[in-house]
């Protein structure tokens, strides 16, 4: 975890249960004699990234339908947490204005992102719905005047269309579809059980989310590379765009095609949490003068 987290200790069962009692039902005491969830358990994990987020982020509602994509709090805050240092080496560090590209009905990054470090945001999303349920969100928490999200009506595309001929933002942050298919993702859950030696013949995919949630033709190499095209398209709109990026052979791909588009800059931000390694790619096509410019302005 970044050393700016909440959440390097272990989690505090009982000050959860008093933020939000509906976390109570789902503790236990395992063979260690430490209080624990089911992880395996979406409920349960659900009501775990909710308690966290009414203990240290100041949310007092979230709800969205349990089909959506459920993101986990540590790793989400490790992203902003991540994201601010590579605003703070840039100078970038007041009048931050953040764009979210498929927001989702969590809203969880501007939620966390305004929470930490006081940033504004825009989301976007493909998913109409999604977009009713987080405003709903951004509604209850009182947060319109830092928080608001558009709706992306063309399916190919990404930023075209969200981008308005007035938008400046300091950084772009996005959680792209890991999946070429459902099918895909179904295999995920099959190769994860195999792995915990729990083979199935009826495997019914241990994790949640939406088809536009999950999946985007080509999957996400073919997303990753589609946001690079057009984020060139608006290289002086946004000074850091950055991705999460799951699967590590597809940045040196990204890179190359940066090299051909323009960029000046490309970094990889590695996050680490427990024994898994992740990480946020980040790019921008801006020269040094105009970086220069922009921290003036």
């Amino acid at each position: 975890m970044h050393k700016n987290s909440l959440h390097n200790k272990k989690y505090d069962f009982d000050a959860l249960i008093t933020n939000y009692d509906a976390l109570k039902p789902f503790v236990f005491i395992n063979d260690f004699q430490t209080q624990t969830i089911d992880f395996s358990n979406p409920e349960a994990v659900k009501a775990l990234n909710t308690a966290l987020l009414f203990t240290h982020y100041k949310v007092k509602f979230w709800e969205f339908p349990d089909e959506n994509l459920c993101p986990p709090i540590p790793s989400r805050a490790d992203y902003m947490h991540h994201l601010a240092d590579l605003l703070r080496r840039s100078h970038l560090e007041t009048d931050v204005n953040v764009l979210d590209v498929g927001t989702g009905a969590s809203c969880i990054y501007p939620l966390l992102g305004h929470a930490i470090y006081n940033w504004n945001f825009v989301g976007t999303d493909i998913d109409e719905k999604s977009l009713q349920i987080a405003q709903k969100i951004i509604d209850k928490n009182n947060l319109g005047n830092a928080i608001t999200v558009r709706f992306q009506n063309d399916y190919q595309h990404i930023l075209k269309g969200i981008l308005k001929p007035s938008d400046k933002f300091t950084a772009a942050v996005c959680n792209p579809p890991f999946f070429k298919s459902q099918t895909d993702a179904l295999e995920a859950t099959k190769t994860k059980l195999k792995g915990l030696g729990r083979q199935s013949d009826n495997v019914v995919r241990n994790f949640s989310g939406t088809p536009t949630e999950l999946c985007y033709a080509g999957g996400e190499k073919a997303f990753l590379h589609n946001y690079l095209y057009e984020s060139s398209h608006y290289k002086k709109q946004c000074f850091w765009f950055t991705s999460l990026v799951s699967n590590v052979s597809h940045v040196k791909s990204m890179d190359a095609s940066l090299k051909k588009l323009g960029a000046t800059d490309f970094q990889v931000l590695d996050m680490i949490q427990g024994n898994k390694v992740s990480r946020v790619v980040a790019w921008t096509f801006l020269t040094k003068a105009e970086q220069g410019d922009w921290t003036k302005n």
